[in-house]
């Protein structure tokens, strides 16, 4: 009888062992990036690890049910990289400082962050100089404040916000962004104003002084520095009672600013060297006629991943109009249990890929015309524009290069792939550059004969 149980118990084990060896096969055969993951991980790392060094992909990496397990290092597989494409500071109406901020993404592993407060890119300086402490690749970026009007119905309007995603050597003609930009905020105090002037006719009075303290100094104020004061006024017990009830798109005390049209902001991002997608499209009332309009005035993607997965209407919209299907988690650190966090959202590689491959000849071209106005005007302050949102930008903190080629490199080796930099254009570039005296002291323009 003894031996006839060990035998059953024998038997069981080696089935219990079979079985597990089968799971543990088909994990693995779900688990292999077939041909086309592989080389898109392989693109989207190249271009993550452009300011470190280069990690390889092979066709063996695993990847998880999302696809994104990007690189191998030996024997052992590295980090997922993590892209955060949706995240807001104390700029706008963040709670956390972009120090702060680029800290909590670190801590949730994201390897990739887009800065992208609305109506302003004041935080990416500050964003840009944390996330090289931890090795982060910051994408500069700003959620652009509209208004979309239908055509058919007479003032029939509804709120849409545009995110703009640009490369690492910032937009091209800044100073048209940048005074978009601050039309639309000077809007947003005469409009936080007003949504006051609508509460206290509703019973609910609170003082200016309460708002702009909350948003902070020079921050232009927004819905949701009235919600807090509205908070910490007792009107209302909660933030999502203050929008519910009275600030929510069309609500008793909504007001409009400034803000652009739906297409003007899709053009500007257009001209500007930006990737224009649409955000958060599930909120819109009527997104299948604003995205006809958005993908004709150049809009580029849409927001389809959250958190909670894909939503299958707005990919089948995207597939419909051709737009990359993209994602983020609209951080802003309320706290609240309700809020994703950064990092959540679960981007399959290939959707990364796509972007990528949609945004990097957009900020080709940004580059290229950054460096011909560098060329034709090669002044401190044309430098500080070019080094602006680069490695380079404490090139005058005592830093001792041998000028020319040296600031040259710095830039385009973390701004460009090799194969992009081989390109005809970029040479040439490298070449009338490479002819200019660009030192801490100034820059020099050498008589050539």
């Amino acid at each position: 009888m003894g031996d006839g149980s060990s035998l059953q118990n024998n038997g069981s084990n080696n089935k219990q062992k079979k079985r597990k060896k089968k799971s543990s096969s088909n994990k693995k055969k779900k688990n292999k990036m077939t041909g086309e993951q592989s080389y898109a991980a392989k693109s989207v790392n190249e271009w993550v690890s452009l300011d470190s060094p280069t990690s390889i992909v092979s066709s063996s990496s695993s990847i998880d049910d999302f696809g994104f397990q990007l690189k191998s290092c030996g024997n052992r597989i590295a980090d997922k990289l993590v892209f955060e494409l949706h995240s807001h500071s104390i700029c706008s109406d963040g709670f956390l400082s972009p120090t702060a901020l680029v800290e909590r993404a670190h801590r949730n592993g994201v390897k990739v962050l887009a800065l992208t407060d609305h109506d302003t890119i004041s935080g990416i300086p500050e964003a840009l100089e944390a996330a090289r402490k931890f090795g982060i690749k910051i994408i500069p970026g700003v959620e652009i404040s509209t208004i979309y009007t239908s055509r058919g119905e007479s003032g029939a309007e509804e709120p849409v916000h545009i995110l703009a995603y640009y490369g690492s050597s910032g937009p091209k003609r800044l100073d048209e962004l940048e005074t978009c930009l601050a039309y639309i905020r000077e809007g947003r105090y005469h409009r936080a104003k007003s949504m006051l002037s609508k509460l206290n006719n509703l019973n609910m009075p609170l003082k200016w002084e309460h708002v702009t303290k909350i948003a902070g100094n020079g921050v232009a104020p927004g819905r949701l520095h009235v919600a807090r004061a509205m908070v910490e006024a007792g009107h209302v017990e909660n933030l999502k009672q203050a929008f519910n009830r009275y600030l929510y798109d069309g609500g008793p005390a909504y007001s409009t600013g400034n803000e652009l049209h739906a297409e003007e902001a899709v053009q500007l991002i257009c001209r500007t060297g930006g990737f224009a997608a649409l955000a958060h499209p599930w909120a819109l009332k009527n997104p299948l006629a604003i995205v006809r309009r958005l993908k004709e005035a150049g809009l580029h993607g849409i927001e389809v991943y959250r958190s909670d997965g894909k939503l299958a209407a707005f990919s089948d919209l995207a597939d419909t109009y051709d737009l990359v299907k993209l994602g983020g988690s609209d951080y802003h650190g309320r706290g609240t249990h309700d809020e994703s966090d950064l990092g959540s959202v679960n981007l399959p590689v290939m959707a990364v890929h796509a972007f990528l491959k949609v945004a990097r000849p957009i900020w080709c071209d940004a580059i290229k015309d950054i460096l011909q106005n560098f060329v034709e005007e090669p002044s401190e302050s044309s430098l500080e524009r070019l080094t602006r949102f680069g490695k380079v930008r404490n090139l005058k903190a005592g830093i001792t290069m041998n000028c020319n080629m040296d600031v040259i490199d710095m830039c385009l080796s973390s701004w460009l792939t090799n194969d992009e930099r081989k390109g005809t254009d970029f040479e040439a570039l490298s070449l009338k550059l490479s002819r200019l005296d660009i030192c801490q002291s100034g820059i020099q323009v050498p008589v050539v004969s």
